[in-house]
């Protein structure tokens, strides 16, 4: 935590204390997954580290191996979810990626076809 100064605390922050309730499909030591509460595909889910990076702009050079475990497990977690035919990954960052809450996540959707371009 000391690594970003002390961001302010995001309603992910509760998310990961358990002091409001989500609903986690996965969960380990470095991050954590959960349905999205306005889910835009038939399986949308995020996944978090539990260090509350508030861009991914911002990480750093020596995150990479979290960051890469963010993706694995968003990979494994799309297999538990079914996601056979594909999905989407998405990281939305700063004020024109329409990033709406300042702690990283990676969006994982499927269900359905993606459309192309998506902005």
């Amino acid at each position: 935590i000391k690594k970003y100064g002390s961001p302010a605390p995001t309603i992910f922050s509760k998310v990961i204390d358990k002091s409001i309730p989500a609903d986690i499909i996965y969960e380990d030591e470095k991050c954590l997954a959960f349905r999205d509460i306005s889910p835009q595909a038939p399986v949308h889910f995020l996944v978090i580290p539990r260090i509350p990076i508030p861009r991914i702009s911002e990480a750093k050079d020596d995150d990479a191996e979290l960051l890469g475990h963010l993706l694995v497990v968003a990979k494994n977690v799309a297999k538990q979810e079914s996601l056979t035919e594909g999905y989407r990954v998405v990281i939305n960052d700063g004020k024109h990626g329409a990033q709406s809450v300042y702690h990283l996540h990676i969006h994982v959707l499927g269900g359905r076809q993606m459309k192309w371009p998506p902005g």
